[in-house]
């Protein structure tokens, strides 16, 4: 899967507007933040892909494997999945998605915000699939993989910029709200007949981890509103407790002048002494 380039940035745009405009797959940037996924992953499937043996004690302690109420709280698992993979064309697809797509998260909210974002998708995915086995839909089998957190990727993306065009297996020209629809049609289908389908815990973490990312992107506006009222509420809390300790401050050293400072007792020796302390630290900055 392959992003298109902008009309607009190509230097030949005039005369493309005559006659068409000349796709062609655009290779992104590796961001610093994705380039250290890129790496992680790719490390741990060629360890346990050389090491058999390896392998099997991996993929029991650090995919989510709900086969016991214990094993489902053992809540690690629900990182540790994401960067396990289950064969090369299963981490090759992974990862092709997120050099593609991980970017332009990244250079949007920055690589702190990008790397929470993504793995909380991911363990939204983790926690649907167990859920689902808890309650007797689907069957316990360990899950491994990124394929949550890409979707969830995927969701944002499809949000953010619905009428980006990209290369759906390298050939078919699509927007990408529309890949992002038929994944999550794919996802609920799967999922409303499990006993038809290979791989329904495999679209229940898909399924979670898109979720997860739309609910992310939609709830934005209201998460900064929400930022900004409670900072708000911390500055201002902070502005009274100033101007009730000048007032106190200006007590006492009213007191001082009039009786001395031995007239003060313990607790108003206190408030002087914290006054003082932070009049110094203001004039530090």
């Amino acid at each position: 899967m392959g992003l298109y380039d902008r009309d607009y940035t190509q230097a030949d745009f005039e005369s493309q507007r005559h006659y068409g405009p000349r796709m062609r797959m655009v290779w992104p940037r590796i961001t610093p933040m994705v380039k250290r996924l890129l790496i992680i992953n790719v490390a741990v499937f060629l360890v346990s892909f050389l090491i058999p043996q390896l392998e099997r004690h991996i993929f029991y302690w650090f995919s989510v494997y709900p086969a016991t109420l214990g094993m489902s709280l053992q809540l690690w698992r629900l990182i540790t999945y994401q960067f396990l993979h289950g064969g090369l064309g299963h981490i090759f697809w992974n990862m092709l998605i997120l050099y593609f797509f991980g970017p332009m998260l990244e250079r949007l909210w920055g690589g702190k915000k990008f790397l929470t974002f993504y793995l909380v998708c991911g363990a939204m995915g983790g926690l649907l699939y167990p859920f689902l086995v808890l309650v007797g839909w689907l069957n316990a089998a360990p899950l491994v993989g990124a394929s949550g957190s890409i979707l969830g990727m995927l969701a944002a993306g499809a949000i953010l910029f619905p009428n980006m065009m990209v290369l759906v297996m390298f050939v078919i020209p699509v927007r990408l709200v529309i890949v992002a629809l038929v994944l999550a049609g794919i996802s609920i289908i799967t999922l409303l007949r499990p006993d038809q389908f290979s791989n329904a815990g495999g679209e229940a973490a898909h399924l979670g981890g898109m979720a997860a990312g739309a609910v992310y992107v939609v709830s934005q506006s209201w998460r900064d509103r929400l930022k900004l009222k409670v900072r708000s509420g911390v500055w201002q809390r902070k502005i009274a407790e100033q101007r009730d300790l000048q007032v106190e401050v200006d007590r006492i050293l009213q007191k001082v002048h009039e009786q001395g400072i031995h007239s003060l007792n313990s607790k108003e020796k206190k408030v002087l002494k914290q006054a003082t302390k932070t009049e110094q630290t203001r004039n530090r900055l």
